[in-house]
This record gives C-alpha cells, structure tokens and sequence, in this order.
C-alpha cells in the first residue's frame, strides 16, 4: 500500500499530469479517497515555490544558447502573452483568475503552468502560492469527485 502511496504522491509532482492523474489513480486502485487527496496534495505543491523562483530564470538564461534557444524564447514570449491577455482580462481579480486557472482541470492548466504564469507576471510570491494552494484544493475536490463516480459508473458496468 505504501507503494500505491508513493506513486500517488510521485504521479501528482509530474507536469500536466500533477493530481489530474494521481487522484484517479489513487481511487482506483483501492486507496481511500481522503488519504490520496492528501498525499496528491502535497505532491502537487511541493514543485510550486521552485517553479515560481527559478523557472523563469532558467528560461531567461537559456533563450540565448544555440539548442535550446528557440524554445525557451517560445515559453517566454508564450508565458508574457498569455499573461498579459489574463491581467487583461482579470484586471484586480489576477488572484481569483489564477486560482480558477489552477483549479479547473482542463488541459494545459494546473499548478505548474500557474506558477509559471504568476511568475512571468511578477505577482507577489505570497499571492501566488495561495492562489495555487487554494486551485489545487479546487481540482483535488473535482477530481475527487469524478474518480469516486467514474469507478462507482465502472464497477456497475463490470459488475
């Protein structure tokens, strides 16, 4: 069981996938539900101070070399468009527009992506790890939710 719990815990850290996948991975493979949301949990938010502090950094630094340039210069110019159309957008609200972001789990969303955002828009560092915390508490909830009824739908089906 411990192993189930790790992989949980290793699954929710990865990018795009984070709790999405952990959660249902979780619940069908027979962990109770309370203790995978925990556990998914805390993987999901483990990478979010780091992702916040060096990833924009690390991509700054590596637009200029010759491999890995064109990419890194694509993020960049992605992260500053894409944050600039949410400030827009969201004017004084960039905290509810950051946590909603991160808690509808929808493609291409979800706490690495936010964080990235929130740091290409130099939002306060507080203000984007709560946002974060409170949009992973948001999608654990929904995910949660479907997986419960997903395996219940399935176990009918099968059953």
């Amino acid at each position: 069981m411990l192993k189930k719990y790790l992989i949980v815990f290793l699954v929710s850290m990865v990018p795009l996938i984070e709790l999405r996948g952990a959660i249902p991975y979780g619940v069908a493979f027979g962990l109770p539900l309370w203790s995978t949301y925990v556990v998914a949990i805390i993987g999901n938010m483990i990478p979010v101070p780091f992702i916040y502090l060096f990833a924009r950094k690390i991509l700054e630094w590596g637009a200029d070399k010759p491999v890995i340039g064109k990419f890194f210069s694509w993020c960049l110019k992605k992260g500053h468009k894409g944050g600039e159309k949410l400030k827009a957008t969201a004017g004084r609200g960039l905290f509810v527009a950051l946590l909603l972001f991160v808690g509808i789990p929808l493609p291409g969303t979800g706490a690495w992506t936010g964080t990235l955002a929130a740091s290409l828009l130099d939002m306060d560092f507080k203000d984007s790890v709560l946002a974060c915390m409170g949009g992973v508490l948001l999608a654990g909830c929904i995910m949660g939710v479907l997986s419960v009824l997903g395996v219940s739908a399935f176990g009918a089906i099968v059953g």
